[in-house]
């Protein structure tokens, strides 16, 4: 029995769930703090400013996340493999710099009295996002194996600036200094991928501006634009919602609604932990065979499916006890808004399989426009719904766009709605 659970603990995919769910717990208990100790309004602006954060984070990575790896990965000469490798994390660095001064520009633009309440701390904040670029050198480690000591690290790294913020709200700080602290994690972040790159890179192979080259860089941009595109038109419509909330019903409605985002939220690490580590299968699948790389695709959603659906069956359940629990009485006029909220979470279960499958069939095309519609209805929908129905009518519009973006998107393309049915086929195929 106990080799087994050893077994279990070590495989990747385990570990790597380990390391997310603690650093999102870490994050949600900041934000039950947050809603105990300092209101609805404050983590209203905490969660505004997140918000923004999430809005820099495709900006900067260019779309390039799978990419290098699998680019870096076919090429025979190690030294044109490294310079993809590190071109590609120069390019981040410089986008997270350059994206991050205007991130802070338009910020003071459009919300110049929460910019006065801390303008450093938001700065530093969206500065420092840059640091994520770094997180290139991880995949690359996760590629060799290393991805327990990268793990690990990440857990400390989130356990020390936890024990910060906490301390920090029980002697009277406010947002501002959590913000900061956000930031400073970024950072630290960054330089323990960068440790674990160096401890396994040989000396002559260190990060180093010599390995950046400007054709490698090209392609590996234009391979990547339309990626970066639809990441960036994703992060649009899965946080736009938040924006508008405070636009059209204040700070203390957008913090009802962040404290909700943060429970429901908390799961969709594990489609996003597990299409990452089953990617390398599906793709070898795929080479070898399209019928079995159907059956497998298919065998994948549905027990993505069937995870989210006990999931979202037991918190609808059980949403006013959560609510209470983690925020407090006055979070529990929320519980509606929550048991709304936690069912776009079946399709963003299956949504992460169906990204893969785009990569991999060569769709890239077709997740953009997914996203795009998906995000005009999400807009469309919020701005018809919130002044009617208030946080609820956003929760509607949230499970609605997820639905088609998510998922019934397929149905709109021939080619996807035809591999659609080829799954079904392959299904009666190759049953006994």
């Amino acid at each position: 029995m106990l080799k087994k659970i050893r077994k279990v603990l070590a495989a990747r995919s385990v570990v790597l769930l380990i390391e997310r769910f603690f650093r999102l717990g870490a994050g949600a208990v900041v934000t039950f703090m947050v809603a105990r100790m300092l209101g609805d309004s404050a983590l209203g602006t905490y969660g505004l400013v997140m918000v923004w954060a999430a809005f820099l984070a495709p900006l900067t990575n260019l779309g390039m996340n799978n990419l290098v790896q699998k680019m870096a990965s076919t090429q025979s000469d190690p030294v044109k493999a490294l310079q993809f490798l590190q071109t590609a994390v120069w390019l981040r660095l410089f986008a997270g710099l350059i994206f991050g001064l205007l991130m802070i520009a338009g910020f003071m633009l459009f919300y110049p009295h929460y910019f006065a309440a801390g303008p450093i701390e938001i700065s530093v904040l969206f500065i420092l996002q840059s640091f994520f670029s770094l997180i290139l050198f991880e995949y690359q480690q996760n590629y060799l194996g290393h991805f327990r000591a990268v793990a690990l690290a990440k857990i400390a790294v989130s356990l020390l600036t936890l024990v910060v913020r906490i301390v920090g709200l029980y002697h009277g700080a406010g947002i501002s200094f959590l913000l900061l602290i956000v930031g400073i994690e970024f950072l630290l972040t960054g330089a323990v991928q960068y440790y674990w790159y160096r401890r396994y890179t040989p000396p002559e192979a260190r990060f180093h501006w010599q390995f950046f080259d400007w054709p490698a860089g090209k392609a590996m941009l234009q391979r990547a634009s339309w990626l970066w595109v639809s990441g960036i038109v994703s992060v649009v419509y899965l946080k736009i919602d938040t924006v508008m909330i405070e636009s059209m019903l204040g700070v203390a409605a957008t913090g009802q609604y962040t404290a909700v985002a943060r429970i429901s939220e908390l799961w969709y690490v594990i489609p996003v932990t597990l299409a990452a580590r089953y990617y390398p299968d599906l793709l070898k699948a795929f080479e070898q065979s399209w019928p079995q790389y159907l059956l497998i695709l298919r065998r994948r959603g549905l027990q993505f499916f069937s995870l989210a659906l006990l999931i979202s069956v037991g918190m609808t359940a059980s949403a006013y006890w959560i609510m209470l629990f983690a925020y407090g009485e006055k979070f529990t006029g929320s519980t509606t808004v929550l048991q709304i909220h936690v069912w776009a979470g079946c399709f963003v279960f299956v949504r992460a399989l169906i990204s893969q499958h785009l990569i991999i069939t060569g769709n890239e095309p077709l997740s953009l426009l997914s996203h795009g519609v998906g995000a005009v209805l999400n807009v469309g929908l919020n701005f018809l719904l919130i002044p009617r129905m208030g946080i609820e009518g956003a929760a509607w519009a949230t499970l609605i766009s997820y639905a088609y973006a998510s998922f019934f998107f397929i149905f709109f393309s021939k080619k996807t709605r035809a591999h659609f049915f080829e799954m079904l086929k392959t299904k009666a195929a190759a049953a006994p």
